[in-house]
């Protein structure tokens, strides 16, 4: 079994420390936080031990999962990298594209598995239709949230947009040629609406928009490409394949068939809606992340991959606070 102990035992931190205790392969050893009042809270409610220290339960530890604000993750994630720890770090990976950067660096130098949590990736919505995003080349997406105060200390930009950065650059296999992006501060000290349009060297263009201070909540994004346009619901965990193929001749009275004229192939439509299977994509994250050490493979999400959706997200965000 492989040690594992928790820093940041907040509101993600306990959803975590529960997950890990279900995850068999996983030997909970304990978990740090500042808040000593909170420390007892989460000691009497879970049955494990509080450390004293990030030190002292990094020391202890094969893995270290760190879930505290963005703004202490460099902090945590360069002692466990240092001390040659296994290291699953929230995302987004941390504060500065500087900080973000060091940790890279660090980690090269150590034989260590790093995942950063961007839980999409594991949304069955998104699994199920995955492999049938090749070589997109427009790309929407809408992510709405009602406010809630936890998570403004970073803009809506590094808060929710950076999930659709990440899931965008997973499936475009392009440098980003340029950005151009707007937003606006509603409630708090920081953006709470945001849109983007990333162009790619490809000629792939990506319109990102967030906002954490909608009426109601929306995860949705649409990609169309030369043969399909899929459709995948975040929040439903629901996906949609509408496909293009060259006519066959049939005897389907329901078969949609499109004659573009001028002597051009017909066209048949076909609709597709992958089956999608509920899950808890923290957990499956966190078990990915075991069997990532365990088998010696890479990580599903990257510190590399991490990296790079903040340097886009550190783009749009300084262009909208020049406005």
């Amino acid at each position: 079994m492989i040690k594992i102990g928790v820093i940041g035992a907040g509101h993600l931190g306990k959803i975590h420390i529960r997950l890990l205790k279900e995850i068999k392969e996983f030997d909970l050893i304990g978990f740090y936080d500042t808040n000593p009042v909170n420390s007892k809270k989460i000691t009497t409610e879970f049955g494990i031990s509080s450390f004293s220290s990030a030190k002292e339960l990094i020391d202890s530890a094969d893995a270290i999962d760190v879930v505290t604000p963005t703004k202490y993750h460099f902090e945590y994630a360069k002692m466990a990298i240092g001390k040659g720890k296994h290291l699953f770090v929230e995302k987004p990976i941390t504060a500065t594209i500087d900080e973000a950067q060091k940790l890279v660096k660090l980690a090269e130098r150590k034989d260590i598995k790093v995942q950063v949590g961007h839980v999409e990736r594991f949304n069955p919505a998104f699994t199920a239709i995955q492999k049938d995003c090749n070589n997109p080349m427009f790309i929407e997406t809408h992510r709405l949230t009602e406010f809630n105060p936890r998570g403004t200390d970073v803009p809506v930009v590094h808060d929710l947009m950076i999930h659709d950065i990440d899931i965008v650059l997973s499936i475009v296999k392009s440098e980003v040629k340029s950005i151009y992006a707007s937003g606006v501060s509603i409630i708090s000290d920081t953006p709470d609406i945001a849109n983007a349009r990333i162009e790619f060297e490809n000629g792939c263009v990506a319109n990102l928009t967030a906002s954490r201070i909608s009426l109601k909540s929306m995860r949705k994004t649409r990609i169309f490409q030369k043969d399909a346009y899929i459709s995948i619901d975040f929040l439903e965990k629901k996906a949609e394949l509408i496909r293009m193929k060259d006519a066959e001749i049939t005897d389907d009275p329901f078969a949609l068939i499109i004659d573009p004229g001028k002597g051009k192939t017909k066209k048949q439509i076909e609709f597709e809606s992958p089956k999608t299977t509920d899950n808890n994509a923290i957990k499956d994250e966190l078990t990915s992340f075991y069997h990532a050490i365990a088998n010696n493979t890479n990580t599903i999400v990257t510190i590399e991959d991490s990296y790079k959706a903040l340097y886009i997200a550190q783009q749009i965000s300084e262009q909208v606070e020049k406005q």
